[in-house]
Protein backbone atom coordinates (compact mmCIF):
# COMPACT_ATOMS: atom_id res chain seq x y z
CA UNK A 1 0.00 0.00 0.00
CA UNK A 2 1.38 3.47 -0.47
CA UNK A 3 2.26 5.23 2.40
CA UNK A 4 0.80 8.19 1.80
CA UNK A 5 -2.67 6.98 2.06
CA UNK A 6 -4.11 5.98 5.39
CA UNK A 7 -7.02 3.80 4.80
CA UNK A 8 -8.57 1.42 7.19
CA UNK A 9 -7.07 -1.94 6.86
CA UNK A 10 -8.92 -5.03 5.83
CA UNK A 11 -8.50 -6.44 9.40
CA UNK A 12 -10.39 -3.20 10.56
CA UNK A 13 -12.97 -3.33 7.74
CA UNK A 14 -13.39 -6.83 6.07
CA UNK A 15 -16.65 -5.51 4.10
CA UNK A 16 -15.96 -3.46 0.71
CA UNK A 17 -15.03 0.09 1.96
CA UNK A 18 -16.10 3.09 0.37
CA UNK A 19 -13.57 5.91 0.40
CA UNK A 20 -14.03 9.29 -0.77
CA UNK A 21 -10.56 11.65 -1.66
CA UNK A 22 -11.25 15.45 -0.71
CA UNK A 23 -8.24 17.19 -2.40
CA UNK A 24 -8.04 20.66 -2.37
CA UNK A 25 -5.38 23.98 -1.21
CA UNK A 26 -7.07 24.03 2.47
CA UNK A 27 -5.63 27.62 2.47
CA UNK A 28 -6.51 27.77 5.56
CA UNK A 29 -9.10 24.43 6.20
CA UNK A 30 -12.05 26.02 7.74
CA UNK A 31 -15.58 24.83 9.60
CA UNK A 32 -16.97 24.29 6.19
CA UNK A 33 -14.69 22.07 4.55
CA UNK A 34 -15.49 19.86 7.55
CA UNK A 35 -19.09 19.92 7.74
CA UNK A 36 -19.21 19.28 4.27
CA UNK A 37 -17.17 16.30 4.25
CA UNK A 38 -19.33 15.15 7.63
CA UNK A 39 -22.62 15.51 5.58
CA UNK A 40 -21.31 13.33 2.81
CA UNK A 41 -20.13 10.81 5.28
CA UNK A 42 -23.34 10.90 6.55
CA UNK A 43 -25.83 10.54 3.46
CA UNK A 44 -23.81 8.62 1.44
CA UNK A 45 -22.80 5.73 4.74
CA UNK A 46 -18.65 6.93 3.25
CA UNK A 47 -16.33 4.85 5.38
CA UNK A 48 -13.78 7.07 5.47
CA UNK A 49 -12.90 10.80 3.84
CA UNK A 50 -9.18 11.58 3.06
CA UNK A 51 -8.68 14.93 2.93
CA UNK A 52 -5.52 15.57 0.22
CA UNK A 53 -3.93 19.25 0.76
CA UNK A 54 -2.74 19.85 -2.90
CA UNK A 55 0.90 21.70 -3.61
CA UNK A 56 0.31 22.65 -6.69
CA UNK A 57 -3.13 22.65 -8.61
CA UNK A 58 -3.01 22.67 -12.60
CA UNK A 59 -5.92 25.27 -12.92
CA UNK A 60 -4.48 28.01 -10.04
CA UNK A 61 -0.45 27.90 -10.92
CA UNK A 62 -0.63 30.75 -9.42
CA UNK A 63 -1.73 30.83 -5.79
CA UNK A 64 -1.99 33.40 -3.30
CA UNK A 65 0.86 35.82 -2.38
CA UNK A 66 -0.38 35.56 1.33
CA UNK A 67 -1.06 31.96 1.25
CA UNK A 68 0.78 29.36 3.32
CA UNK A 69 3.25 26.83 2.64
CA UNK A 70 2.24 23.00 1.95
CA UNK A 71 3.78 21.99 5.50
CA UNK A 72 1.71 24.53 6.89
CA UNK A 73 -1.73 23.47 5.31
CA UNK A 74 -1.25 20.07 5.63
CA UNK A 75 -0.65 20.74 9.93
CA UNK A 76 -3.61 22.98 9.67
CA UNK A 77 -5.48 20.14 8.29
CA UNK A 78 -4.58 17.55 10.66
CA UNK A 79 -5.51 19.94 13.24
CA UNK A 80 -8.87 20.67 11.54
CA UNK A 81 -9.91 17.04 11.58
CA UNK A 82 -8.65 15.52 15.04
CA UNK A 83 -10.88 13.72 16.80
CA UNK A 84 -13.18 12.50 13.40
CA UNK A 85 -12.02 8.97 13.22
CA UNK A 86 -13.01 8.55 9.81
CA UNK A 87 -11.30 11.40 8.69
CA UNK A 88 -7.30 11.28 7.62
CA UNK A 89 -4.89 13.42 5.95
CA UNK A 90 -2.90 12.27 2.86
CA UNK A 91 0.21 13.51 1.83
CA UNK A 92 -0.47 12.30 -1.45
CA UNK A 93 -0.10 15.62 -3.39
CA UNK A 94 3.05 16.76 -1.90
CA UNK A 95 4.91 18.88 -3.98
CA UNK A 96 7.11 17.72 -7.06
CA UNK A 97 10.43 17.93 -7.16
CA UNK A 98 10.34 19.06 -11.08
CA UNK A 99 7.86 21.90 -10.13
CA UNK A 100 5.06 19.57 -11.81
CA UNK A 101 1.45 20.21 -10.96
CA UNK A 102 -0.38 17.56 -8.82
CA UNK A 103 -3.13 16.14 -11.52
CA UNK A 104 -5.85 14.10 -9.81
CA UNK A 105 -6.12 11.51 -12.43
CA UNK A 106 -2.46 10.02 -11.23
CA UNK A 107 -3.28 10.07 -7.25
CA UNK A 108 -6.53 8.65 -7.51
CA UNK A 109 -4.39 5.91 -9.79
CA UNK A 110 -2.58 5.27 -6.46
CA UNK A 111 -5.45 5.93 -4.38
CA UNK A 112 -7.13 3.15 -6.55
CA UNK A 113 -4.33 0.75 -6.64
CA UNK A 114 -3.96 0.92 -2.62
CA UNK A 115 -7.77 -0.37 -2.10
CA UNK A 116 -9.00 -3.67 -2.80
CA UNK A 117 -10.53 -4.83 -5.78
CA UNK A 118 -14.49 -4.15 -4.41
CA UNK A 119 -13.63 -0.79 -2.40
CA UNK A 120 -15.53 2.10 -3.80
CA UNK A 121 -13.53 4.91 -4.32
CA UNK A 122 -15.16 8.51 -4.94
CA UNK A 123 -14.11 12.24 -5.81
CA UNK A 124 -15.64 14.69 -3.70
CA UNK A 125 -15.41 18.05 -5.02
CA UNK A 126 -17.75 21.65 -5.01
CA UNK A 127 -19.73 22.48 -7.70
CA UNK A 128 -17.31 25.34 -9.16
CA UNK A 129 -14.73 22.62 -9.79
CA UNK A 130 -17.40 20.36 -11.57
CA UNK A 131 -18.28 22.79 -13.76
CA UNK A 132 -14.65 22.79 -14.87
CA UNK A 133 -13.97 19.09 -15.23
CA UNK A 134 -13.79 18.75 -18.69
CA UNK A 135 -10.31 20.71 -18.50
CA UNK A 136 -8.83 18.47 -15.79
CA UNK A 137 -5.65 16.83 -16.72
CA UNK A 138 -6.86 13.56 -18.62
CA UNK A 139 -10.56 14.11 -17.50
CA UNK A 140 -12.26 11.23 -19.30
CA UNK A 141 -10.20 8.76 -16.88
CA UNK A 142 -11.32 10.30 -13.76
CA UNK A 143 -14.95 8.47 -13.66
CA UNK A 144 -13.26 5.16 -14.51
CA UNK A 145 -11.35 5.13 -11.21
CA UNK A 146 -13.74 7.06 -8.83
CA UNK A 147 -17.20 8.67 -8.81
CA UNK A 148 -18.36 11.98 -8.36
CA UNK A 149 -19.68 13.16 -5.51
CA UNK A 150 -20.27 16.97 -5.83
CA UNK A 151 -20.84 19.20 -3.11
CA UNK A 152 -23.23 22.46 -3.82
CA UNK A 153 -23.10 25.76 -2.40
CA UNK A 154 -26.04 27.91 -1.55
CA UNK A 155 -27.92 28.70 -4.19
CA UNK A 156 -26.32 26.62 -6.77
CA UNK A 157 -28.02 24.78 -9.29
CA UNK A 158 -27.38 21.88 -11.27
CA UNK A 159 -30.42 21.35 -13.35
CA UNK A 160 -28.16 19.71 -15.87
CA UNK A 161 -25.24 18.33 -14.82
CA UNK A 162 -24.43 15.89 -17.70
CA UNK A 163 -23.24 19.42 -19.41
CA UNK A 164 -20.43 19.24 -17.04
CA UNK A 165 -19.59 15.80 -17.92
CA UNK A 166 -15.70 15.08 -19.84
CA UNK A 167 -16.26 13.95 -23.22
CA UNK A 168 -17.65 10.37 -23.74
CA UNK A 169 -19.06 10.61 -20.71
CA UNK A 170 -23.31 10.68 -20.16
CA UNK A 171 -25.26 11.32 -18.06
CA UNK A 172 -28.13 8.28 -18.10
CA UNK A 173 -31.09 9.16 -15.59
CA UNK A 174 -31.42 8.78 -11.40
CA UNK A 175 -29.77 5.91 -9.57
CA UNK A 176 -31.50 3.82 -7.38
CA UNK A 177 -34.76 5.13 -5.85
CA UNK A 178 -33.67 3.71 -2.63
CA UNK A 179 -30.88 5.93 -2.31
CA UNK A 180 -30.43 8.60 0.31
CA UNK A 181 -33.36 11.36 -1.15
CA UNK A 182 -31.18 14.42 0.13
CA UNK A 183 -28.71 12.71 -2.28
CA UNK A 184 -29.16 13.58 -5.77
CA UNK A 185 -27.64 10.64 -7.45
CA UNK A 186 -27.08 9.83 -11.27
CA UNK A 187 -25.82 6.77 -13.14
CA UNK A 188 -23.39 7.58 -15.59
CA UNK A 189 -22.01 5.89 -18.69
CA UNK A 190 -19.16 5.80 -20.92
CA UNK A 191 -19.12 5.51 -25.23
CA UNK A 192 -17.38 2.38 -24.49
CA UNK A 193 -19.72 1.26 -21.49
CA UNK A 194 -17.59 2.10 -18.94
CA UNK A 195 -20.08 3.06 -15.68
CA UNK A 196 -19.82 5.84 -12.91
CA UNK A 197 -21.90 7.74 -10.58
CA UNK A 198 -22.50 11.22 -9.83
CA UNK A 199 -23.75 11.97 -6.29
CA UNK A 200 -25.16 15.64 -5.80
CA UNK A 201 -25.39 16.90 -2.79
CA UNK A 202 -27.54 20.25 -2.84
CA UNK A 203 -28.13 23.12 -0.20
CA UNK A 204 -25.34 22.61 2.04
CA UNK A 205 -25.13 26.25 3.89
CA UNK A 206 -21.62 27.10 3.98
CA UNK A 207 -20.59 29.82 1.39
CA UNK A 208 -17.08 30.80 2.67
CA UNK A 209 -14.34 32.78 0.89
CA UNK A 210 -11.13 32.04 1.29
CA UNK A 211 -9.66 34.96 0.34
CA UNK A 212 -12.05 37.04 2.96
CA UNK A 213 -11.36 34.57 5.34
CA UNK A 214 -7.59 35.14 4.73
CA UNK A 215 -7.74 38.75 5.09
CA UNK A 216 -10.01 38.55 8.24
CA UNK A 217 -7.94 36.44 10.54
CA UNK A 218 -5.78 39.52 11.76
CA UNK A 219 -8.23 42.38 11.63
CA UNK A 220 -9.22 43.38 15.07
CA UNK A 221 -12.52 42.13 15.23
CA UNK A 222 -11.14 38.41 14.13
CA UNK A 223 -14.81 37.13 12.07
CA UNK A 224 -12.40 34.25 11.40
CA UNK A 225 -12.84 32.79 14.76
CA UNK A 226 -16.70 31.80 14.08
CA UNK A 227 -15.16 29.58 11.15
CA UNK A 228 -11.90 28.30 12.12
CA UNK A 229 -11.43 25.58 14.38
CA UNK A 230 -10.11 27.44 17.38
CA UNK A 231 -6.37 24.96 16.92
CA UNK A 232 -6.19 26.22 13.70
CA UNK A 233 -6.65 29.63 14.19
CA UNK A 234 -4.42 29.53 16.95
CA UNK A 235 -1.62 27.67 14.81
CA UNK A 236 -1.99 30.83 12.06
CA UNK A 237 -1.22 33.44 14.71
CA UNK A 238 1.61 31.05 16.46
CA UNK A 239 3.46 31.04 12.92
CA UNK A 240 2.00 34.70 11.76
CA UNK A 241 0.24 33.25 8.60
CA UNK A 242 -1.35 35.15 6.41
CA UNK A 243 -0.45 39.07 7.23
Amino acid sequence: MDDRFTVSSRAESPRARRVAFFGGSFDPPHRGHVAVARAALQALALDQVIFAPVALQPLKMHGPASGASFADRVEMTRLAIRGEARFSVSLADSPNPTGRPNYSVETLTQLRAALGPHDQLFLMLGADAFRLLPRWHRAPELLTLAGLIVVARPGEDLSDPGRYLPAGWTLAGQADENANPDVNGYRVFSASGAKSSLQWLPGLQFEVSATRLRESIHGSADPAQDLLDPAVLDYIHTHGLYR
